[in-house]
């Protein structure tokens, strides 16, 4: 198929949204709500599966939990965006063009990159090879099948991250015949208030989770990992929850990055070095006046709208506005029947006040299951999805309109 019919006409304007994670699944529905109507507008929203991945629920996939089949192309029906399901294997920024599984080319016009982070196997030697992630939910089904087929042993939940703490605590909740130990450099629940993290610990400790601090992976074996200090831990299956790396396709296409690839942008979430090029969620390194913000759902899906917003207003010949976000809460579960919920400052740091138990357990789920039917409400309600938290003063970057 020749690049012209896969845009149409010379005076459409095509836009090209990469990646159906929470932040391009918002900006391709929030777009096409917004440009339903125009004739001289097309929006393509590649992904390389059908199903949406509820990353927020991965650690429960993980365990061995069924979740929903979330359907890509049924949401879209309606708003007029097109669907493709393949792989981006390169983007072109001088040509404007993205190939889709090294076959097909798609022309854009705008795009907006939203190719999110996976774990980050590449930096421990063996982890590529014999750890366990979270990176999709095929790669969560491949550890519950793993669990599934253990009658006892132990798992090694490789960082004390959230993530990790929420994957500790729903298999050793899951899997009260296997022993759970959760290794990483930091004390788990180091960022919150000293309430909230004795709550968490306290939370592993009662599941039987076995906490070991101070440690660090320096290569995961086919039945065990290696420690830095030269110990090894016994292990029938690892998980790695050890930190996150994006696509490399960013740098290839000779965007502007940053040291993890990330796309840099502007305070609009243009891209610095080509402005027909936004970049949203994990795969933006977006500037507030707190710093650079990181990867998370809160943030995403803001972002993904943002982008939509700016392309609506640059398409109606106005300029785009700056992007602000203050982060606002971190919700953890820990297991089916407990959470902690550590409400936060614009910059992330910890507010005094928590939620714990089962009020923390509806909250956590209420954040939980509120991105899909917040995507059904943007189709009929555009304006429904431009709500967030701006943050402040926090948020303010100087310079900014």
């Amino acid at each position: 198929m020749s690049a012209r019919q896969e845009t149409g006409t010379a005076t459409t304007h095509h836009v090209v949204i990469l990646g159906a994670g929470y932040a391009g699944l918002a900006a391709a529905v929030q777009l096409a709500a917004r440009t339903k109507r125009r004739e001289d507008v097309r929006v393509t929203l590649v992904n390389a599966q059908e199903r949406f991945t509820e990353r927020m629920r991965l650690h429960m996939t993980a365990s061995g939990q069924r979740l929903a089949e979330l359907s890509i192309p049924q949401l879209l029906e309606g708003t007029g965006a097109q669907f493709v399901r393949g792989w981006v294997t390169a983007v072109d920024a001088g040509a404007r063009t993205v190939r889709i599984d090294d076959e097909r080319e798609l022309r854009y016009d705008t795009l907006v990159y939203g190719l999110g982070g996976v774990a980050d196997t590449a930096a421990v030697p063996g982890a590529e090879d014999h750890a366990y992630t979270l990176s999709s939910a095929q790669d969560a089904e491949l550890l519950a099948d793993r669990l599934a087929r253990l009658d006892s042993g132990t798992v090694v939940v490789a960082g004390t991250g959230l993530t990790g703490v929420e994957a500790a605590a729903e298999i050793a909740e899951r899997h009260p015949r296997l022993r759970v130990v959760l290794l990483g450099r930091q004390e788990p629940g180091a960022a919150m208030n000293p309430k909230a993290g004795a709550y968490l610990r306290a939370a592993l400790d009662r599941l039987g989770v076995r906490v070991r601090t101070g440690a660090e992976v320096a290569e995961v074996l086919p039945g065990a990992v290696r420690l830095a200090s030269g110990e090894s831990i016994a292990a029938d299956a690892v998980l790695w929850t050890g930190g996150t790396r994006t696509s490399p396709l960013a740098a290839a296409a000779g965007l502007t990055v940053d040291d993890r690839g990330r796309v840099v942008t502007d305070a609009t979430l243009r891209s610095v070095s080509h402005p027909e090029v936004y970049a949203i969620g994990d795969a933006a390194a977006v500037p507030q006046g707190y710093g650079v913000m990181h990867g998370t759902c809160q943030g995403g899906m803001p972002t993904g709208v943002h982008a939509a917003l700016s392309i609506d207003r640059v398409l109606r010949g106005r300029r785009p506005r700056p992007f602000r976000f203050g982060y606002y809460h971190t919700p953890v579960s820990l297991g089916r029947g407990d959470a902690v919920v550590q409400f936060t400052r614009p910059d992330d740091s910890p507010r005094r006040i928590c939620l714990t138990g089962r009020v923390a357990v509806r909250y956590k789920e209420t954040v939980t299951a509120s991105p899909w039917p917040t995507y059904g409400r943007m189709k009929k309600m555009p304006a429904s999805g431009a709500l967030w938290p701006r943050g402040g003063r926090a948020t303010r970057v100087r310079g900014a309109r």
